[in-house]
């Protein structure tokens, strides 16, 4: 069996019961690893042909699915609204809304005020960040609001300037994000605010971008989480921080979410460059140290791993691949891409799709990069992530949201 086929078992048995179900921020797992039947070779309107396209307010989240419903949010007037829609005909099944308006600083203007976090869907609930600091649960059939926490109200802490950015965690019985001028867990049931830990003051220079994700480090679960400052882990039970590696960027945009692979995290700044830090594990300390350093700057896109390497797009706008071991860089395109790219991936291939609305298909090369087929599939900007359940693709544009059905043929086996 090859290591690329052993890879995408693997992820068929881990997310088999959930796998035709896109949940959260990067999918169930949140690396962007997607399950299931096995993607069609080329991009070709006889493979993607369009559902539906529903016009919707402004919005950088991106979209949940499970198995008959798709959960969008948006930003219009006063208000913030998430919505779910039907999945076979894009028709409103229920919508819900709050005040949510603000104005994000005038230089970050051009990136606009509207909602940002993508929300998470599990136990029959759904979870939704607004911008003004409030996390929403909300009855995923329904829509009945079931608790709202307010943090600025509740903790006496700073409305984030940038509004709040962080795509919430769902684990087991519990909800993780930062909010609040801090890292919160908090039990789904009740909105009881369980812990809060890596406090900071909020505002302008608090109040962090990036959004969580669980790593096995030395046998240990634990949250890596991202602040404005540092790389962390965070002991799940308690929220004791168990590391912390300060990392530079140009006023902390820390985006990313951070890339677990053998006992280290990858990681790449604004202004900061790219690294690598070994995690070690003795006599129950624990220590961070960087293995290698690169001027590198992805900025904004989430890396996907496979083999070894890392493949994701850069501040520059091109796209680039690096040899985790060592730092080395294997390659970077001479093409240029959007501002942003949100990246998907299942086997060796890699969809991406880039902030000027156009789709790539991917095949993860370490020798160059390899495009086997794109296609513009929206006249808008798309910046929100990709989400991908069995056969379709949600691509959450600007002002809209287009449901895709992509014809796969037959599931990975070994």
């Amino acid at each position: 069996m090859t290591s690329r086929y052993i890879i995408a078992f693997i992820a068929i048995v881990s997310f088999n019961a959930s796998s035709a179900d896109w949940t959260q921020w990067r999918g169930p797992s949140r690396d962007g690893i997607v399950a299931g039947k096995e993607w069609p070779s080329t991009l070709k309107k006889e493979n993607l042909r369009l559902k539906w396209r529903v016009k919707l307010g402004s919005s950088y989240s991106g979209a949940l699915l499970d198995k008959d419903t798709v959960y969008v949010t948006e930003s219009a007037g006063e208000n913030e609204t998430v919505q779910a829609l039907n999945r076979a005909t894009g028709k409103t099944k229920w919508k819900q809304q709050w005040p949510g308006k603000m104005s994000v600083p005038f230089f970050a203007w051009s990136n606009g005020s509207w909602i940002r976090s993508t929300p998470a869907l599990a136990n029959g609930k759904l979870f939704v960040a607004g911008m003004k600091d409030h996390l929403l649960c909300l009855d995923a059939k329904t829509g009945k609001i079931l608790w709202n926490i307010d943090f600025p109200k509740q903790l006496k802490t700073p409305v984030p300037d940038f509004g709040c950015v962080c795509s919430p965690l769902v684990d087991e019985k519990y909800v993780y994000i930062q909010a609040g001028a801090g890292f919160c867990k908090i039990e789904q049931a009740t909105g009881k605010i369980i812990w809060r830990t890596l406090q900071d003051k909020g505002g302008m220079y608090g109040s962090a971008f990036s959004s969580p994700v669980i790593a096995t480090l030395h046998n240990q679960r634990q949250i890596l989480v991202q602040t404005r400052e540092a790389l962390t882990g965070v002991e799940i039970e308690k929220g004791n921080v168990l590391w912390k590696q300060p990392v530079k960027a140009y006023r902390g945009m820390n985006i990313l979410t951070p890339l677990p692979y053998d006992n280290g995290i990858y990681t790449s700044t604004y202004g900061g460059g790219s690294h690598f830090y070994n995690i070690s594990h003795k006599d129950k300390n624990w220590q961070s140290e960087a293995k290698w350093d690169h001027k590198s700057q992805a900025y904004m896109c989430s890396p996907i791993l496979f083999e070894g390497h890392a493949y994701l797009h850069l501040r520059n706008n091109r796209f680039a691949c690096y040899e985790l071991k060592t730092g080395k860089e294997c390659w970077v395109s001479d093409q240029r891409f959007g501002k942003y790219m949100s990246l998907v991936m299942q086997g060796d291939r890699i969809l991406a799709l880039d902030q000027n609305g156009t789709l790539y298909l991917i095949k993860a090369n370490p020798e160059k990069l390899q495009i086997v087929d794109s296609r513009k599939v929206s006249s808008q900007s798309t910046w929100a992530h990709l989400a991908i359940s069995g056969d379709q693709i949600a691509i959450r544009e600007l002002k809209g949201i287009a449901l895709y059905d992509w014809k796969a043929s037959k599931p990975i086996v070994p």
